[in-house]
């Protein structure tokens, strides 16, 4: 792991296990405290999960192209 990936570890523990407040990490880090919240403020443009595509074979030939049967005015009733 790198040097910067372990550090940004240890602010969230600071900030997420330890309760800490943020200026408070900043001394402890040295780290300017507009720096740490300009961190969990990029933190937070990440936090939403989209599920739309979950990894299931629907989602995958979706993303790759192919829609559903549906999406082609048939189903498999009307292969037989």
């Amino acid at each position: 792991m790198s040097k910067m990936a372990e550090l940004a570890l240890e602010i969230e523990d600071m900030y997420f296990d330890e309760r800490l407040d943020i200026s408070e990490i900043a001394k402890r880090t040295g780290f300017p405290v507009e720096d740490i919240t300009a961190y969990f403020d990029e933190m937070k443009d990440y936090g939403e999960y989209d599920e739309s595509m979950d990894g299931d074979f629907d989602s995958a030939m979706a993303s790759a192209g192919f829609g559903t049967d549906e999406d082609y005015g048939c189903s498999a009733e009307d292969m037989l």
